[in-house]
Formats: structure tokens, sequence, C-alpha cells
């Protein structure tokens, strides 16, 4: 597999009193013709990564390759990549098939290739049929494709996506978020986003870097991210996550066994490495427990607020340890409510969706 990007130690410091260290000490790999998200909140520097990728700002230390070859000193315009940023810079006085082609023309491309490329880039994002709008008279969600459009037509080897979807509403967010993993597979170019939506990063990525305080926290892929989390940070930033205090008893075969504060023992899966001891860690998504009649969990507690979400209900449960437990069910026609607020009941999992994390 081609690496279309490599980034071995790469550090970032901004001059001031004290220093601030942006990017500390990242490695990674983003192979070619792959959908790759930088995920975070804000300030864990991803943005910092990305413009470094850019070329818009240097390395303090470290490598930095673009298929093979050592990019750090090469400006930017001599770099095989282009960028859609969060404001489109679209030209309002100009029309869709202009903005497209104005990119092409600074590049003094031909004009049968220019009218080429912007036609097969049109049909590409689905705005033939507006190639002669303005782009102040379309809408947001056309907004963004043109600029997609105008940064796929040079034909760059990667494309840096800087949270472009951020202005969008819910609804035309989650229809672009297919679309822009559509492009990519079509295309076949290297797509590298960097989001804080951790929805956004589930649904297109094929492997995403969750980073924090400008570190690289774990790389995996969607369902290694979130159901297999390295540490506590990243379990709790992708999606909802219940946290239980448990004290390491032993570990075999990738199982750890663990004591509750309820008394009861139970096994999970261990860390990685399999070392651990002392006090860790539970970690189980709500909608991989079960809610059950007092008695028939692993856990105890009193039934709090019962919230409807239209595809699934959350019940929120005050565990008898004082831990706060949510639970979430997917809503079915012949769902039935068993249970109500101020109500007993019982918790149940299994030993195969609980990960010990390390504290």
């Amino acid at each position: 597999m081609t690496a279309a990007i490599s980034v071995r130690n790469l550090r970032k410091t901004y001059a001031g009193q004290p220093p601030v260290v942006a990017l500390k000490d990242a490695s990674l790999t983003i192979n070619d013709n792959e959908f790759f998200t930088l995920l975070g909140p804000s300030g864990c520097g991803k943005t910092t990564l990305l413009r470094l990728i850019a070329g818009f700002e240097s390395p303090t230390s470290g490598a930095l390759e673009m298929f093979g070859e050592d990019i750090v000193n090469l400006p930017p315009y001599k770099r095989p990549v282009n960028t859609v940023f969060q404001s489109y810079a679209l030209f309002p006085h100009l029309t869709v098939a202009q903005n497209i082609s104005f990119g092409l023309e600074m590049l003094g491309k031909p004009k049968a290739e220019i009218k080429a490329t912007v036609g097969e880039m049109m049909e590409l994002v689905q705005m033939t049929a507006m190639a002669d709008r303005q782009t102040s008279q379309i809408s947001g969600g056309q907004q963004q494709r043109v600029a997609l459009a105008r940064a796929l037509a040079p034909k760059p080897k990667v494309l840096l996506l800087d949270e472009p979807l951020s202005a969008l509403d819910f609804k035309l967010r989650k229809e672009m978020q297919l679309e822009l993993k559509r492009l990519q597979t079509e295309t076949g170019i290297t797509f590298i986003f960097v989001t804080h939506d951790q929805e956004e990063a589930l649904t297109m990525s094929d492997r995403i870097a969750v980073m924090e305080a400008g570190t690289i926290r774990q790389i995996g892929g969607p369902r290694d991210i979130y159901d297999h989390p390295a540490e506590r940070f990243v379990a709790d930033f992708i999606g909802d996550t219940n946290f239980l205090p448990a004290e390491f008893i032993a570990a075999k075969g990738g199982q750890a066994e663990v004591r509750l504060a309820s008394g009861q023992t139970t096994t999970a899966r261990a860390p990685e490495d399999g070392a651990t001891s002392g006090k860790v860690t539970l970690a189980i998504r709500p909608e991989h427990a079960s809610l059950v009649s007092e008695g028939e969990g692993m856990l105890a507690g009193t039934l709090g607020n019962i919230v409807y979400f239209g595809t699934d209900t959350h019940f929120h449960v005050q565990l008898d340890d004082g831990t706060a437990f949510v639970l979430r069910q997917q809503n079915t026609p012949d769902a039935t409510a068993r249970f109500e607020s101020g109500a007993r009941v019982g918790v149940k999992f299994g030993a195969d969706v609980a990960q010990v994390l390390r504290d």
C-alpha cells in the first residue's frame, strides 16, 4: 500500500512566554486513496497538522513526506495538494462554471482542457444544471459542492478539508457526509478531513486519528475506535460511554477479571498490552447494556429520567454506588415501556462489550 503522507515526530511550537506547543511529536501514515480524518476538540492540534501538510506552516522539528518526497521545505504551490476551508471563498460575481475554471486558468491550462475539466467536475458534484448561475444565487450546500469541484479540478493527489461542513444545517450536513465519501471513492484522491464532530468522522472515514492536547491518542478504523478505545479520553470523546470504577483481579487470553463497586466480579476486554493492576475503569456503551428487573442484572439502581429520541429511548439509572449509568434502547413498533421513572431496576451487560481502561 502506497503512503501518501508520512509524518514522523512532527512538532510545532509557537513563540511566546511561555512557548505554545501546538503539536507534540506526531507520527502517522496516511495511505493513498484513503479517507483519513483528524478528529479532536478545539485546540487539539488537528488544524495545525493539516496546515503543516498544506505548507501554510513550517514544523519546528520532525519529518514530513508526501509520496516518499521530503516536503518540509517545499512551498505550498509546489505541493500536489488543494484545500477546502470552512469559508468556501467563492467569487460571488462569477458563475459556477467560472469559479471552477478559475484555478485552471491561473495554472495556464489550455482552453479546451479547461472546458472539459469543468464539465467533468460539474457532473461529478451534480451541478451541471447550475453552470451559469452566480454563486451568490445558490444555496449553502450547492456552494460547498462548487468549492469541492474547484479544489478537485486541478486533480491534486491529496485534498485537505478543514471542517467544510460546519456552516451547513443538520440535514444538509448529513447528506454532504455521504456525498464527500462518494467523491473520494470516485476520484481515488486521498482525502484528509479535519473535524470535531464524531459522527462525521465515523460516517465517512476509512481511518481516524483521535487527537488531544497536541498529541495523537489513537489511530484506527471507525469501528475499532468506537468499540475498542485505547484510553479513557478516546472512549469519552467518541460517542457516549458509561464509566464504572473497578478493581483489577487478573488477566488471561485478552480478558480481564475485575471487581465492581457493587462487589460483583465480571470479565471484560483487557487493554491491548494486557498490563494493568489496581484501580481501573470499565467502559460500556449505552446501547450495549440492557435494562432488566432488579436482581436479574449485574448492577442495581433506581431509574430516573426516560428520554424519548424518536429512533431510540435513553434510560438514566442512578446505581446504588452513586454512579450514573445511561442505557439506550432502539424504538420498534412493538416496543413497550416496561419500566417507569422511580422504579428499582437492574443493568445487564456481556463480557464482550465491556472494555477495561487504565486510570
